[in-house]
């Protein structure tokens, strides 16, 4: 169990060190990232993003 939530925190460090340079290259920007302000709060779920991510690794994870 702890083993888990220390890949969890790693990956949340990695992807918020990450965030800025992909927004570069267009990423949380595709049409179905959606952003919305709520409650006072900005919310972002990046639903197309997170698919375009997902298929390029599985196609780095596949051929290397």
């Amino acid at each position: 169990m702890i083993r888990w939530a220390i890949v969890v925190f790693l990956a949340l460090i990695l992807i918020d060190a990450v965030a800025p340079w992909l927004r570069k290259l267009g990423l949380g920007r595709l049409p179905g990232d959606f952003h919305f302000r709520l409650f006072g709060r900005d919310w972002f779920i990046p639903l197309s993003s997170t698919l375009v991510l997902s298929g390029l690794l599985s196609l780095i994870v596949r051929y290397v």
